[in-house]
Formats: C-alpha cells, sequence, structure tokens
C-alpha cells in the first residue's frame, strides 16, 4: 500500500512524536524503535525522512526489506510489523507500521526500550519488572521459596480445613491437590509457591512480612488521633472476615422500627459493598511490594480501603474488565463461594452505594483506594454498662429513623458520667463520691477515655492542669442518663 502525498504533508508538519520516528536511512539500529514502538502503544517508522523533517528519499528493495523483516523476528516475542512505501515529490519513503505488543515486554539484543514523546529510552530493571507484571509474565503467587521446607513448614491442620470449607475430599495426594489449586509444583523435591505459603504456611510473617491487613479508627478526619487498630496476620480469607468484623464494630447502624414489625438494622455503608471491597484488596494486592500492606481506615466522615498496585488496565475500564493480579488466591475465594466472577466485584459496589445513596470515589495512583463517604447524621448515644448497681428506667421507643452509637463504658465510667450530668465537678469531688480516698490508676484511665470519646468535657480547655479544672458530661449524654439511669446515691 502506498501512501498518500496528502497524508505524508501532514505528517511532516506535525513532525515526530509518541507514534511517529523519522530516520534519515535505513541501519540495524532501528530494532531500537521498533522494540520501543512495540512495548508502547506501536508507532510508524518513517525512513528517507531526515531530523529537520525534509524528505530525502530512499530506495525499498527486497534485501532491505528481508533485512528488516528479519530484525522484527529476531525480537523476543516476534513483532510482526507492516512494510509499506510512499511516494513525496518523486522521493520514495519507506514505512515500517509497528503494532502495540499483547506480550510485553518485547526485548532485542540490545535490551528492553520503551516510548517516551519522540524518544526511544532504554528500561530499567525496575521498569523491566513492572512490563512483566502487568502482562502475567512474572506472578507472585508462583514464586517459590528456597528457606521454606515442605512438609516441615507446612501447617496440615490450615490445609485440612480449607479443604472442608470448599467441600473438597481429597481423591488424590496432598501434593496433587495443591498441584490442582497452582500452590505446588514437583521437582527434585515439592515446591510450595507464594501461595500456598499464604494459606498454608505455619509462620508465614517469616517468608511475606508483607501479606496482612492493617484496620484503623480515627477520631476526626485526618490521621492524627487513633481511637483503635488492628493487625491481621493470619491467611488471606481469615483476614478478609476479621476486617469486616472490625468494620462492623465501628460504623452506624441504622435502626427502623414501621408500625409493629420487627426492627430493622441498616449499616450506614452497605455491607455488600464493604465485603467487596474488602475482597477486591486483599485479592488484587501487589504482594511484591515488600513495604506496604492493604489499608482500612475509618474517619468520621469517609472509609478508605486501599492496597498496594496499580490498575492493570485503563482506568475508563473500571467497572467493565478486570484481571487477577493473583489468580490462584482469586480461585480459592471463587471456591469458597465468597465471589461470582472475575470484573463483577466494582459493579456490585457501585449499584450497592448507588441505590443507598452513598458517595464513592476511586484513587488510582500506586495504590487501589476506594473511598465511602460516610452520611452526616445526627446521633443518639446509648450507654450500655452490664454490671452498673442503677436500674435502667423503661426507655421510650422512636419509631424515627436514628444512629445509635454503642459505647462500652464501665460501672465507674457510668458513675463519673452521672456525677457530672448533675453541675461540674473537680476531680476531688468525683473521687469523694466514687468512694476513693485515694486516685487510682483505673480513674486516671476512666477520665481519660470520656474526655478522648468527647462525651466527659473540661471547663477549663485550654488550661488542662489547672487546680480549677472541672468536669462536665456533655449536653446530648446529660439527657441520656437522665433517661437511662436512676440519679447516683452515696452508698
Amino acid at each position: 500500500m502506498i501512501m498518500e502525498r496528502d497524508r505524508l504533508e501532514q505528517i511532516l508538519q506535525e513532525g515526530e512524536g509518541a507514534l511517529i520516528e523519522f530516520k534519515k536511512s535505513f541501519s540495524p539500529s532501528i530494532v531500537k524503535e521498533i522494540v520501543a514502538f512495540a512495548n508502547t502503544a506501536g508507532g510508524t517508522i518513517f525512513v528517507g525522512i531526515d531530523d529537520s523533517n525534509k524528505v530525502v528519499g530512499t530506495q525499498l528493495n527486497n534485501e532491505m526489506k528481508s533485512r528488516i523483516q528479519d530484525i522484527a523476528n529476531n525480537c523476543k516475542p516476534r513483532i510482526p510489523i507492516k512494510i509499506e512505501s510512499g511516494n513525496y515529490d518523486g522521493k520514495e519513503v519507506i514505512l515500517i507500521k509497528v503494532p502495540e505488543s499483547r506480550d510485553k515486554p518485547v526485548q532485542c539484543s540490545e535490551g528492553f526500550f520503551y516510548r517516551e514523546g519522540a524518544n526511544s529510552q532504554k528500561m530499567q530493571r525496575e521498569e523491566i519488572f513492572q512490563y512483566a507484571q502487568k502482562t502475567g509474565r512474572i506472578r507472585f503467587e508462583s514464586q517459590h521459596r528456597s528457606d521454606f521446607k515442605y512438609p516441615a513448614d507446612f501447617d496440615e491442620k490450615k490445609f485440612d480445613d480449607l479443604m472442608r470449607k470448599m467441600g473438597l475430599t481429597l481423591t488424590v495426594s496432598r501434593e496433587g491437590m495443591l498441584e490442582t489449586l497452582g500452590m505446588g509444583e514437583k521437582n527434585a523435591h515439592f515446591l510450595i509457591n507464594n501461595a500456598g505459603i499464604l494459606f498454608f504456611g505455619k509462620k508465614r510473617q517469616t517468608y511475606l512480612r508483607q501479606a496482612y491487613v492493617t484496620c484503623v479508627l480515627y477520631k476526626g478526619i485526618d490521621r492524627y488521633k487513633i481511637l483503635d487498630r488492628k493487625d491481621f496476620r493470619e491467611e488471606p480469607v481469615t483476614d478478609y472476615e476479621n476486617s469486616f468484623i472490625f468494620l462492623q464494630q465501628h460504623l452506624n447502624l441504622e435502626y427502623v422500627i414501621k408500625g409493629g414489625g420487627p426492627r430493622l438494622e441498616i449499616p450506614e455503608i452497605p455491607y455488600e459493598a464493604l465485603r467487596e471491597a474488602l475482597m477486591n484488596a486483599i485479592i488484587h494486592r501487589d504482594y511484591f511490594e515488600e513495604g506496604a500492606r492493604v489499608m482500612v481506615e475509618i474517619f468520621d466522615n469517609r472509609v478508605e480501603i486501599s492496597n498496594p498496585g496499580e490498575l492493570l488496565f485503563d482506568k475508563e475500564d473500571l467497572g467493565r474488565r478486570s484481571v487477577a493480579r493473583n489468580p490462584v488466591i482469586f480461585d480459592i475465594f471463587h471456591r469458597l463461594g465468597l465471589i461470582e466472577k472475575v470484573g463483577s466485584g466494582i459493579g456490585r459496589i457501585l449499584n450497592q452505594t448507588r441505590e443507598r445513596g452513598v458517595e464513592i470515589e476511586f484513587d488510582l495512583n500506586r495504590f487501589f483506594t476506594i473511598i465511602f463517604k460516610r452520611p452526616v447524621r445526627s446521633k443518639e448515644y446509648s450507654l450500655e454498662n452490664d454490671e452498673t448497681k442503677r436500674k435502667k428506667k423503661k426507655a421510650k421507643t422512636d419509631e424515627s429513623h436514628t444512629i445509635e452509637e454503642q459505647i462500652n463504658l464501665s460501672d465507674n465510667e457510668i458513675k463519673i458520667l452521672t456525677i457530672c450530668a448533675e453541675r461540674p465537678h473537680s476531680s476531688n469531688e468525683i473521687l469523694e463520691k466514687l468512694g476513693y480516698k485515694e486516685r487510682p490508676g483505673s480513674y486516671k484511665k476512666s477520665l481519660k477515655k470520656l474526655l478522648d470519646l468527647n462525651i466527659l468535657v473540661r471547663t477549663l480547655p485550654n488550661k488542662p492542669r489547672s487546680p480549677n479544672q472541672k468536669y462536665k458530661t456533655k449536653d446530648e449524654i446529660v439527657k441520656i442518663i437522665k433517661n437511662t439511669y436512676e440519679p447516683l446515691t452515696d452508698e
């Protein structure tokens, strides 16, 4: 096929770029540009045009065509180029059309190259590694560790438990089942790969220190004040289950009572969406990132669930396309009935949050982060304490939609709130009513807890150590105290 003059004129005006390269004449070094285009988005090399965008012309004969084809065929993997010609004012121009490779990274004898603007750059080791990861040429799951000894470091009980949960009966040897699941292979000795270590390693943190989930509850909307933190370091399924429990413990429920029917508990963020986000983070995280882990973070105004690892496809395809970075882990969750099929999780998250009117955002930089916006609602507090000696008054049923935040308090903490609900009290006055002659350590802890929860406040907040300092129960808590507990009497 011969390129028309008008089209060639347009290309000359535009000049070189990410998809266009000019060469004055043919030389074997052209292989760098061929490989660079194949490793990026494809492109066309024009032979017979110099660096000043001037057509100098060349001649395409069978020998040159054969040499160009051999160069492309000798790349690993081979590149299926197309060679065409064009004519500009009687001068011939050779066009070498290079498609984007489906099997990156492509290599030539001089190394790996990629296209950056109008230049072809040689890849560094880390860039080659990233390309290989994205295309699945290197998978974390399939890598072996020479220091993991089978069967000495293998946990048979964990293996038996997972087989039972998946409903599988051993009809072959344990090693045969591990091979079927993609968790091991027979060599001179039977080798367990990283996927097998994740699920069945006796001391998996010795080998895979990055394989855990951190859950954090913050006070406020930044990471300054931590109220609760848990690190879960079991196998992936148990880490998922424990992380979900953490979310349940710290997110609000809306209690809805309609007529004389049963009370309905509606989470502020749909549980199905949170489950999908958690599984997505654990299954698709980049385990090669040794300095990072899956994070579940709860703020007053949002919940963030993030995992190390960039998208393996264009962000425009999010929700429509999915690539399993860790297909073995995905398969285990699928066999357990926790997920349906690849690519459906993000869609379900979007549908669930849309139905409930919950705002959601995605941060797709080096980490993949899903951000759920928490609804802003007024709260009604319910103070629960099974050991208190005071009798609760009969609670009134509120049939309107409310958020009830359960706060677990000790008997003394309830007493402190009750004392300071009457009027502000100093520490000495509180201790006297509690029956203490000295200030025990438990009292300091209780006071700090109530202040941190912001249900007890200082009368002199800017002078916390003032001898005139007193404490009072917050106004909205006073109402609950009076409606829930009998006044405290000296015993």
